[in-house]
């Protein structure tokens, strides 16, 4: 299965809903559980049996400088040097690299734990679309056989030969349409998942990562009391934190006390989004 197939891990976004941190960094590198998103998709595709820039690309927009340094070579390489072209587009600019395969598809924001992408690969009959779910909320919109969207999805080759780039989102030019043809499986994800892509869920999957102790860098200089918090490489916290992360190399000063709150950024660019941005 895999030697017909490849994937592409989406990191484009300009994630406009996480400012101020995507000020620093671009979505797709901002950490949860002090690990980037990105790196964290990458594992996802990896133990999907896909790994290494012939059966793996990622796509970037902004601040693509800061994607690029950070996979040195281990994945190829689409930058969107004039904005992102959305999920459709980007998928749609990789089409010669893809040249004929199917592509498992993955948002680079998508926090998922437990059962990984291989679900989506397991009976798959080389010709449906398939989508990762998991159960709506009450209320919920856009949804697929009553599950919402979970960050993955797998597309037939004859779904990716004619898509258009100007067109921005897979839901409307595969999803929708697979859907209504009668060719969409919608695949259940047995785990966690949350879409990191506000600060609110940004933080709850940091949360969620840490569970009900702490993750704390094995470099990171800890002095103040931590009840769930996140405090990466080389930060310095000499406050307390409460459900709080720290981004590498961030600093706490000794009367400080974060709740509900993520700091990042070093001296001079520091970052704090405290719990009234986040709700």
């Amino acid at each position: 299965m895999t030697g017909s197939l490849c994937a592409v891990v989406l990191a484009a976004g300009e994630g406009t809903r996480l400012r101020p941190l995507t000020f620093l960094r671009p979505k797709a590198l901002c950490p949860v559980g002090n690990v980037a998103l990105l790196d964290r998709a990458l594992t996802d595709v990896d133990a999907a049996g896909l790994r290494g820039a012939e059966a793996v690309a990622v796509n970037a927009s902004w601040l693509a400088d800061q994607v690029d340094d950070h996979l040195a070579g281990r994945t190829h390489l689409s930058v969107e040097t004039d904005g992102p072209l959305g999920t459709t587009g980007g998928v749609a600019r990789l089409r010669d690299w893809i040249n004929g395969r199917a592509v498992l598809v993955a948002n680079a924001d998508a926090y998922r734990r437990g059962a990984g992408l291989r679900a989506l690969l397991d009976g798959w009959d080389g010709e449906c679309v398939r989508l990762l779910g998991v159960p709506a909320s009450a209320g919920a919109v856009g949804t697929f056989s009553g599950l919402t969207f979970a960050g993955a999805s797998l597309l037939p080759w004859r779904w990716v030969r004619d898509l258009d780039v100007t067109r921005p989102e897979l839901v409307h030019s595969v999803w929708r349409p697979a859907e209504a043809a009668g060719v969409l499986q919608v695949v259940v994800h047995a785990g966690h998942f949350t879409d990191a892509g506000t600060p609110a869920d940004y933080l709850a999957a940091n949360l969620h990562a840490a569970g009900d102790g702490n993750l704390i860098a094995d470099d990171a200089v800890v002095t103040g009391p931590c009840h769930r918090a996140v405090v990466g490489a080389g930060a310095a916290v000499h406050g307390a934190l409460t459900r709080a992360v720290v981004w590498p190399g961030a600093h706490v000063g000794a009367h400080e006390h974060l709740v509900d709150a993520v700091r990042a950024g070093q001296a001079g660019r520091a970052v704090t989004v405290t719990s009234a941005r986040l709700a």
